[in-house]
C-alpha cells in the first residue's frame, strides 16, 4: 500500500501543487501508512511540515510526531534536523514534540543506554512506528562499527537495548562481526584507513609565466 500511495503522492509534490493545502489529508494519510508499514518518504514528510507552516490552523501534532520519529529512524542522516527546522517555537514547546527532541539529542550524542531507558518509560510515544527499535539498532551498529575494534558482548547488548542472546547474535551476524568468548570483534580500524595518492600536474607554460614574473 505504501508503494502504491507513493505514486499518488509524487504527483502532489510537483510544482505549485506541493503547496496546495487540499493535499494535506492525503499526505497525512501517507505519513500514517509509512508508520504502519515501516516505509519512509522524507520528501513527502517535509512537504507536510511545510504545509503546516503555511497553514498553522491545520497543524496536527500526532502526524508531526510520527514524522519526527520516522526521521529518527534514519540516523545518522540529517533528516531529523531538516524536520526540526520547519517547526516554530510554539510547536517545539509541545510536550510530545519536546520528548522526541530530547530523544534526538540523546541519539546525536550516541548515549544509547540513556536512550533505551527513556524510551522504555514512554512506550506510547513510539507505539505507532513499526520497526522503530530495529531502525535505531541499525544506527547503533553503524556507530559501533566505526568506533570499536572489539567490544564486550554484555556492553554491546546494552547498547542495543539490553537484547537477549539470540537477538545479539542476529545483529553480530548481520554486520559480519565475530564472537570469541565474551568479546565481539568488530574490525581493525587501522585497515579501514585508506591512503590516497594526490597527483599535481603543472605544465611548462604555467611555470614559465611564474619564472618570468620573478625576473
Amino acid at each position: 500500500m505504501a508503494e502504491a500511495m507513493k505514486q499518488t503522492v509524487s504527483s502532489m509534490l510537483k510544482g505549485i501543487e506541493r503547496y496546495n493545502p487540499d493535499n494535506l489529508p492525503t499526505l497525512e494519510k501517507y505519513v500514517e501508512i509509512q508508520s504502519r508499514e515501516n516505509a519512509y518518504d522524507l520528501e513527502a514528510n517535509l512537504a507536510v511540515l511545510k504545509l503546516y507552516q503555511f497553514n498553522p490552523q491545520s497543524f496536527n501534532v500526532n502526524i508531526t510526531c510520527q514524522i519526527l520519529l520516522k526521521a529518527l529512524t534514519n540516523f545518522p542522516h540529517t533528516d531529523f534536523i531538516l524536520c526540526k527546522c520547519l517547526l516554530n517555537e510554539k510547536q517545539l514547546a509541545l510536550e510530545s514534540i519536546t520528548q522526541i527532541m530530547y530523544l534526538g539529542d540523546i541519539l546525536e550524542q550516541c548515549d544509547f543506554q540513556l536512550f533505551w531507558t527513556i524510551v522504555s518509560t514512554k512506550p506510547e510515544l513510539i507505539q505507532k512506528i513499526t520497526g522503530f527499535f530495529d531502525s535505531i539498532r541499525k544506527f547503533v551498529c553503524h556507530v559501533v562499527g566505526i568506533t570499536y575494534q572489539r567490544i564486550e558482548r554484555s556492553h554491546l547488548s546494552e547498547l542495543l537495548g539490553d537484547v537477549d542472546d539470540i537477538t545479539l547474535k542476529h545483529w553480530v551476524r548481520k554486520y559480519g562481526w565475530h564472537e570469541d568468548g565474551n568479546l565481539v570483534f568488530i574490525a581493525n580500524q587501522d585497515e579501514n584507513i585508506k591512503t590516497k595518492n594526490i597527483n599535481e600536474k603543472i605544465d611548462f607554460e604555467s611555470v614559465g609565466a611564474i619564472m618570468a614574473s620573478c625576473r
